[in-house]
């Protein structure tokens, strides 16, 4: 059996900006409203695969991490310098200074659609889950009806 939380519906949801450095177009700052959705497979334990309530909490929690936020990738070709309250990120030509608040810190290449989903699995998975659960999916949203799933399975 499995489980479904669709991120719009449930405003499981999140604003930030961000920059992918290396992809033409998308090496400019710019930002998107983001879902995120969730998948949860395993058998049902009388009736039940996972409390909904406690996962969109959860989610909710990361959501909140990443929400109003510059994404940094902080595995990319990028330079991140911390000066006290202010951030310079630097690639090539390219020079962006930030408060240290408005940032959130990501372990990714890059703040693709892809690379932060698989970012939300990790977190997610910090959390303990039902022993039924065998394999979980995080799709994140950049906009209506588009966005990039990562899945693990955990059994």
């Amino acid at each position: 059996m499995e489980i479904r939380l669709d991120g719009w519906k449930l405003d499981l949801t999140f604003a930030a900006a961000h920059f992918i450095a290396d992809y033409s177009k998308c090496s400019r700052l710019h930002g998107h409203s983001y879902a995120i959705s969730v998948v949860v497979k395993g058998e049902a334990i009388n009736g039940i695969v996972m409390d909904f309530v406690e996962l969109k909490n959860r989610i909710r929690d990361i959501a909140e991490e990443l929400d109003h936020k510059v994404l940094i990738p902080t595995k990319g070709d990028l330079k991140i310098n911390v000066n006290g309250n202010e951030v310079e990120v630097i690639h090539k030509e390219k020079r962006f200074v930030f408060p240290k608040e408005d940032c959130a810190f990501i372990p990714v290449q890059s703040s693709s659609a892809e690379n932060i989903a698989s970012y939300i699995l990790r977190k997610l998975l910090e959390f303990s889950f039902p022993s039924n659960v065998e394999e979980i999916g995080v799709c994140v949203d950049e906009g209506y009806g588009q966005g990039a799933w990562a899945w693990r399975k955990i059994k």
